[in-house]
This record gives C-alpha cells, sequence and structure tokens, in this order.
C-alpha cells in the first residue's frame, strides 16, 4: 500500500516525530484515515512506534524516510519523474497559445500582402492603391511591442511587474492562473484541527462556525448539526452542560509528540477573490491588442477570399490560407471571446465568494462580543480541556530498540527506586 502523501507531508513539517493527533490536525485528515496512514507509513519507511506510560503512541520516524520509499516503490519514482516531465510540458502548453497567436497574425497579414500585390501588379495605378492599401498595416507599431525599448519603455509608464513573460501572459489572458480555492477543503480542515489544539482540544460550536459553509436551516443550526462532520473527521465527543448546552472535546488531538508554539489562525476561513490575469496590465492589454489586430486581419482576408478565385489563381500561401482559413477565424474570434466570457463568470463568482466571506466573517464577530451565554459555554468546555505532550523520556517501549534491552534499564530504575 502506498503511504499517502499529505500524512509524509506532514510529518516532515512536524520534525518527523509525531502523534496521530498532530498529523490529523496538521494535514486536516480524519483521524482513522490519520492513524492508519501513520502505520502504513512507519511500515514502509522503517518508521518506529514509542509507547508512553498512559498507552499513547508516537511514530518516529527517520527523516531520509522518502529515500527509503523511493527505492522501494518504483511507482514513487515514476510519479517524480512524472511531475519533472510535466512541468516542461505543461510549459511547453502554456507559450503555445502565444506562438499561435503571432503565427497567425504573420500568415494573416503576409498572405493579404500577397493578395494586394498581385491585384496591384493587374492596375495600371499600382502605385496609388499600393500606398492606401499600405496604411492599413501598422506592422512598425507591432513590430515595436517586441523591440528591446518597448520592454523598458513600457515598465517605465506602468511600474508593474509580472513574472510572466509576453508567451506566458498570452495564456494567462486566456485561460487565466488556476483556481485561487483549489485547496480550499484542505485549508479548512487545517485550520479546524488548529483551532481545536489551540483550544486544547475542547471548543464550542461557535468557534467552528467561522470556518464552516451550509450550516443549515435555522433549527438544525440550533441543534449543531454542522458539527457532525467535524466530530466524524477528529474523532470528538459531545458533552452536555446543566444548562443543557453542547460542548465538543477530541481526546486524540489532546495528545502530541512535542510542545508548540501558539500558531497564527484566522478569525474566519477566507476564500480568495478569483482574479481575471496574474500578468502585468501591460501584458494584458498587448494580449487584447493582437487578438484585434488578429481578428481584424483574419475578416479582411475573409472578403479578399470571397469566391475563391484569388485562391485559385495565386496558388500556393493564399490556396493553404484558403483552406484553412476557417480555423484562423474562429481562432480569432475564440481569442477574445474566451476572456470575456470568463470575466463575465469571474464577477458572478467572485460575488458569491464575497457573500461567503461575508457571513463567516460575521460569525466570527460573535466571539468577539460574545454575551452571556456563549461566555457561559466556553467556560465550560474548558472543563475538559487537556494537553499532553509524550516526551522521549515518557516512553517505555520502542519498536527501534529489542524488548529486552528495554526491560532491563527499566528494571535497574525500579531496584534503584526500591
Amino acid at each position: 500500500m502506498t503511504p499517502n502523501p499529505a500524512i509524509m507531508q506532514a510529518v516532515e513539517k512536524l520534525g518527523y516525530r509525531v502523534t496521530v493527533g498532530d498529523v490529523a490536525a496538521q494535514a486536516g485528515l480524519n483521524v482513522e484515515l490519520a492513524s492508519q496512514g501513520l502505520l502504513v507509513l512507519a511500515s514502509e519507511a522503517s518508521g518506529h512506534l514509542q509507547v508512553a506510560e498512559s498507552g499513547d503512541i508516537v511514530f518516529q520516524f527517520p527523516q531520509n524516510f522518502r529515500d527509503i520509499l523511493r527505492n522501494k516503490y518504483l511507482r514513487l519514482q515514476l510519479q517524480e519523474w512524472w511531475q519533472k516531465i510535466w512541468q516542461v510540458l505543461f510549459y511547453l502548453i502554456r507559450i503555445s497559445f502565444g506562438v499561435l497567436l503571432i503565427a497567425s497574425i504573420a500568415i494573416i497579414y503576409l498572405t493579404i500582402l500577397v493578395i494586394i500585390i498581385s491585384l496591384n501588379s493587374d492596375r495600371d495605378d499600382n502605385n496609388d492603391r499600393g500606398g492606401n492599401w499600405g496604411g492599413f498595416f501598422y506592422f512598425p507599431d507591432l513590430f515595436w511591442y517586441f523591440s528591446p525599448d518597448y520592454g523598458y519603455q513600457h515598465r517605465e509608464k506602468t511600474r508593474e511587474k509580472s513574472d510572466f513573460n509576453f508567451l506566458e501572459a498570452v495564456f494567462s489572458f486566456l485561460f487565466g492562473d488556476g483556481n485561487p480555492n483549489s485547496k480550499l477543503e484542505n485549508r479548512r480542515w487545517r485550520e479546524i484541527g488548529k483551532v481545536i489544539r489551540q483550544n486544547r482540544g475542547a471548543v464550542v460550536a461557535e468557534q467552528i462556525a467561522p470556518y464552516l459553509d451550509n450550516l443549515g436551516e435555522k433549527s438544525q443550526q440550533e441543534y449543531e448539526d454542522y458539527m457532525l462532520p467535524v466530530l466524524t473527521r477528529f474523532n470528538g465527543k459531545p458533552e452536555v452542560s446543566q444548562e443543557g448546552q453542547l460542548v465538543y472535546y477530541f481526546p486524540d488531538l489532546q495528545v502530541s509528540a512535542k510542545q508548540k508554539n501558539p500558531e497564527k489562525i484566522s478569525s474566519y476561513l477566507e476564500e480568495f477573490l478569483w482574479k481575471f490575469s496574474a500578468a502585468s496590465s501591460g501584458q494584458i492589454m498587448l494580449s487584447a491588442g493582437l487578438g484585434a489586430v488578429n481578428l481584424v486581419g483574419a475578416l479582411v482576408l475573409g472578403s479578399l477570399l470571397r469566391g475563391g478565385a484569388i485562391a485559385a489563381s495565386l496558388g500556393g500561401l493564399v490556396a493553404l490560407v484558403q483552406a484553412v482559413y476557417w480555423l484562423l477565424l474562429a481562432y480569432g474570434i475564440g481569442f477574445l471571446a474566451i476572456p470575456l466570457g470568463r470575466y463575465v463568470w469571474i464577477q458572478w463568482r467572485n460575488s458569491q465568494i464575497i457573500a461567503r466571506n461575508r457571513d463567516r466573517s460575521s460569525r466570527a464577530k460573535l466571539l468577539t462580543g460574545a454575551d452571556k451565554n456563549l461566555s457561559q459555554k466556553i467556560a465550560f468546555a474548558q472543563q475538559f480541556a487537556s494537553e499532553k505532550v509524550i516526551s522521549q523520556a515518557d516512553s517505555i517501549y520502542s519498536t527501534q530498540t529489542d524488548l529486552l534491552e528495554q526491560e532491563f534499564p527499566q528494571e535497574e530504575s525500579d531496584s534503584q527506586t526500591d
């Protein structure tokens, strides 16, 4: 069974000596899943179990456990190789859209130029017509965009910085830069785990609500049904006060392998707003401008190719472009339509995110101005708060050394005590 990558990352962040509660809170995983995953990782990566006198278990892993797994599993090696290959492939895919845009513009305007020259050569007033059509092309301005001076001059005007080159910026203009909340669920459970740990394993529902969505109808909120997934995930237990108030404590998250410094926790789970593009405004304008140049050129070319007589008489490049013209036109339209549609969709999506953030923020504010009833609940929850740190000295047995070697020192210490 291949170890869980999330558990591997949590073990590394926690210093290679962990409890089930440490990993569950750090990775935001179900306690049972974290327990099973740690057993698998310990079995496959030469990890060791340390048992305290209280019966609590600590997992100790070697710092090179990834190398041990890599040598054991061909699948992990292939995954690492594929990640490196995919980075290269994805970069080539990203820049291909910019390359296609430049190629499309070059092909369209070169074909127009060939057609214009051919038409003018058959007329007596070649110079006049050539001059008029020459004014249609803005090649000097277009080439200026790609000149070395443009980058400097444009940065001086916009004072914006971008990590993208032009070809990468074209992809960003078209498709954006991915979902900023792709790891929202992971963040949610990690924050909840931190809140529980910060309160020493005992909380009230109002402390967890700012990190949840869909709390249900008002009646469901009164009965705190939304806490059920939290109890299930972290193996929590409810308790009821004499006043009928519910509190929750989580024994597994009350045990840790080492003392931790308090972590900074956001008062509520904040979703990130979607951005149209991470490219600079200058790069976005350049991409849109070139898209417009490409589309206008495609429309002009279509009017020149209408009827097919010119393509038939000239052949060569013109005939080839005539065959793929509808692809060029579709690309030109799509290049501007996709970002426009995406912009409208982002505005709608962000309005929903803002509303959800506002709801979660309002729940967090209830804690800052807690009334008497809520303060009473929190005080009752603290009766179940506990924090147990299992140090190396607390270990009475470890799979790292032979059982007899551990028993003899224990007997000696007992005789000295007597």
